[in-house]
């Protein structure tokens, strides 16, 4: 029996892999659906059917902290180049089903690499998963043989100078006059071989821009029409976008209009499925992108458990590819090699070339038109909005407005016929993953195995020293015991200088950060200094220091603001029973008021005069259910 390969960052759910099920080694038989699996117990030769959301690759293990063979951010470029550069060499034979060993020996004659290299990286990735796994490994014999700084910027310069230009001259010149020049410099002259694989190492789309243009780039690395390219089957391509919504929200405390928010989607391709969205005050970020494609890639079981959703949102695992704008956020280096680690290929809109992102639009455009049916909302245009007033009828708060886009999204948009696939996106998806009898589907995507890890690559760093009291951020204190050792470190490159360390922080939850030890490979999380500070987002910390600056407090010290925060949770919870009261009693009224309206339009289309004494009863139940004044909206409560 030949078992399916697994990796230490995935759970492969295909037929013939083993997993493990409370702490029990266990084959996959048969998937069932998106939900179940049919299993068989090794041991018992039992079989039984699971939910696969209780699945993990290995025991399960109470583990506190996150161990990273390399942080990706902290990963020299050069070294990252080259571990980008073996992943390419072996990406065709990772995703070849029939993989032989003339498949592996052809690839390594072709980029003049020992077969045996090919296997060994082969081995690693298919081990682990991803791009670090390729990493040169640290070197044992320190203060060996390297080439000098002066020769290094000689190679560079020449093959800018001569082989990345439009009269492409040969390898055997650039080597030549880099030896020449070098020589001239009495410096030693670096050996062919390195000249070459500096050369090998240069990106071949870079190269074919610079030496036949950009166009001729374009044209072997770029999509040409408007039907999306290899989006074939499901997973094959995401693609991502931003939009502000025409809407104005209030604030969760006073119910006051604050503004309107941007939402981030994405969504795949072939089937039209919306795979995650994002949605906050802030404008477009590496954040917002990274938040947004976390929630793509994660099981969402307990995301559509939180809002009742009544359909399922069966969407996860590793896109092939994510096609996006080419707006900054996308170009950043945190989101690039967060990608890059993960094999997926980040891929940016041609300039100029609008159409390429029509799908994720036209998407953009169906949300927008119902969001102009809410109460605030600002409308497409001016002409639109004339004669309404978006602040004042504005009465959704970002959580609300959330909770109505995901039941938009789940319970609506993926169960109605899609005109242009010409079936629902969520039917669509589950025909290519699972199949039809007629079409092989392409089988349920692996599950990422370890989730606070991948939230952790795609979400932006800070870069700070610790002190004798840990570590500030935005005027909050951190402290943990794992910093003692760090505290007033020497950055060994600048004596003069503090060392500046890695940590992570979720804008959502700002009760803890994420501490990257570079001794240990591990991050650690960091509580709060003052452990009694309550739980808060960055949205809650800036409307406390506003409140805290209206209190005329120039300092604005962690206590001002924890101590405003909490007043304003205050008012929040004040304000939340009066508006339940307030609105159960216009509920009252109003069920009144509508059941009297009934009533005369009854009499009115049926000319019945008997219902005259039903109406009289109606409207006096209307005056004695009256809003009540504040002063008694306590006693209303507890009615």
């Amino acid at each position: 029996m030949v078992t399916t390969m697994q990796n230490l960052n995935e759970i492969v759910l295909k037929v013939g892999a083993e997993i493990y099920f409370q702490n029990k080694k266990f084959l996959i038989k048969a998937i069932l659906n998106f939900e179940e699996l049919l299993l068989l117990d090794i041991d018992k030769n039992e079989k039984k059917i699971i939910n696969i959301s209780q699945l993990s690759y290995k025991p399960k293990i109470a583990i506190e902290n996150i161990s990273f063979d390399h942080d990706i951010q902290r990963v020299s470029d050069d070294h990252w180049a080259k571990a980008l550069k073996k992943y390419e060499v072996i990406k065709p034979l990772l995703e070849s089903p029939n993989r032989t060993r003339a498949d592996v020996i052809k690839r390594a004659k072709e980029y003049s690499f020992n077969v045996s290299a090919l296997y060994k990286w082969i081995k690693a990735y298919e081990a682990e998963g991803v791009v670090t796994s390729l990493l040169p490994k640290e070197r044992v014999d320190k203060g060996g043989k390297r080439l000098d700084d002066n020769v290094e910027l000689i190679i560079t310069q020449v093959i800018n100078q001569h082989y990345l230009t439009p009269q492409r001259k040969s390898i055997s010149y650039i080597q030549t006059e880099i030896k020449r020049i070098c020589k001239n410099s009495e410096l030693e002259i670096p050996h062919h071989n390195t000249i070459r694989n500096r050369i090998k190492e240069l990106s071949e789309y870079s190269m074919i821009s610079h030496r036949f243009g950009k166009k001729a780039a374009e044209d072997k690395f770029k999509p040409k029409t408007g039907h999306f390219p290899n989006a074939d089957y499901p997973q094959a391509v995401w693609q991502i976008d931003h939009t502000q919504l025409d809407i104005i929200l209030v604030d969760d405390i006073y119910r006051r209009p604050i503004g309107r928010p941007w939402i981030t989607v994405a969504i795949d391709v072939y089937s039209r499925m919306t795979v995650g969205f994002y949605i906050s005050f802030d404008p477009p970020s590496a954040l917002s992108v990274g938040l947004c494609l976390t929630q793509a890639i994660l099981p969402k079981d307990t995301y559509t458990q939180s809002y009742e959703l009544k359909q399922k949102w069966p969407v996860w695992g590793l896109p092939k590819k994510v096609h996006a704008d080419n707006a900054k956020e996308f170009r950043g280096a945190m989101l690039t090699r967060a990608c890059q680690q993960y094999g997926i290929n980040l891929e940016w809109r041609p300039v100029a070339r609008p159409n390429f992102g029509g799908h994720i639009e036209r998407l953009q455009g169906t949300f927008l038109r119902k969001i102009h049916d809410l109460a605030g909302t600002t409308f497409s245009n001016i002409a639109q909005r004339k004669g309404y007033d978006s602040e004042k009828y504005a009465d959704k708060t970002l959580s609300e407005l959330e909770e109505w886009f995901a039941i938009l999204v789940v319970d609506t948009y993926h169960i109605q016929k899609h005109s242009v696939i010409g079936m629902p996106p969520l039917a669509k998806f589950t025909e290519g993953i699972l199949g039809t009898d007629q079409k092989k589907g392409t089988g349920l995507p692996s599950r990422i195995l370890d989730e606070n890890k991948l939230k952790l690559d795609f979400m932006p760093f800070i870069s700070r020293s610790i002190q004798d009291y840990g570590v500030v951020i935005d005027n909050i204190h951190y402290y943990h015991d794992v910093l003692r050792r760090w505290i007033n470190f020497k950055d060994p490159n600048n004596p003069r200088q503090k060392k500046k360390f890695t940590f992570r922080r979720d804008s959502r939850d700002i009760s803890q950060i994420w501490f990257f030890d570079p001794e240990v490979n591990t991050y650690y999380p960091i509580p709060y200094r003052n452990i009694s500070n309550p739980k808060m987002s960055i949205w809650d910390l800036r409307e406390a220091k506003k409140k805290a600056k209206i209190d005329h407090l120039d300092e604005k010290s962690e206590k001002d603001i924890i101590d405003a925060f909490n007043r304003l949770r205050k008012i929040e919870e004040i304000s939340s029973e009066k508006t339940k009261a307030a609105r159960k009693s216009y509920q009252r009224r109003n069920s009144g008021f509508n059941k009297a309206k009934n009533h005369i339009q009854s009499a009115n289309e049926n000319d019945e005069l008997n219902n005259d004494q039903q109406l009289t009863e109606d409207f006096q139940e209307i005056k004695t259910t009256q809003i009540l004044p504040f002063d008694e909206l306590d006693d209303f409560i507890n009615e």
